[in-house]
């Protein structure tokens, strides 16, 4: 069994980038910075077989290229927070993107995601953080805007789960279309 996700890798500089926001809120597991990405899809535990119809499915997918623009900062969770992220500027490119895969995925037989597609790199995951903590964290970095990124390809990505958190591995890198 391989448990998989669709997503964006991001280059080494703009995981440096996210990774020095990370600090400075009390119960926040912060996210390795090896690790920043944007889901596009999660797909979950499959077998070998389900893992290439997958791949063979998403081969087929034709898309434009796009930009993604990172910007602002907040929290999923409501009273009780439990994670911090970098928001996503909309971006009809993008939503073409994630519909176009959730749909492939779906006619493979797999389960629509339950959950309305909300671009974010999650930053943090919370347990009983001062509200103060994330207050001041936001407020500092409601106004973060990273470098545009040019997107020219997605890629799906196996995640191994370890005691220090999960390690990801690139399993396919599918292109975009100029």
């Amino acid at each position: 069994m391989m448990r998989l996700f669709v997503g964006i890798d991001f280059p080494p500089e703009l995981k440096l980038r996210l990774s020095l926001l990370c600090g400075g809120v009390a119960g926040a597991k912060w996210v390795d910075a090896g690790n920043f990405h944007l889901t596009l899809r999660f797909i979950g535990e499959v077998d070998e077989g389900v893992a290439a119809d997958v791949d063979e499915a998403l081969v087929r997918l034709k898309a434009r290229r796009f930009t993604l623009q990172l910007t602002g900062a907040g929290v999923f969770g409501g009273d009780k927070p439990r994670q911090l992220w970098v928001g996503v500027e909309r971006e009809a490119a993008l939503a073409g993107l994630q519909g176009k895969i959730d749909q492939a995925l779906i006619r493979l037989g797999l389960p629509p995601e339950p959950r309305k597609f909300a671009p974010h790199v999650t930053l943090a995951r919370l347990r009983e953080t001062p509200s103060a903590d994330l207050q001041r964290f936001l407020a500092a970095h409601a106004r973060f805007r990273a470098e545009p990124l040019a997107v020219d390809h997605f890629s799906l990505i196996a995640s191994y789960p370890t005691k220090s958190g999960s390690v990801y591995e690139d399993q396919a890198d599918y292109p975009l279309v100029s």
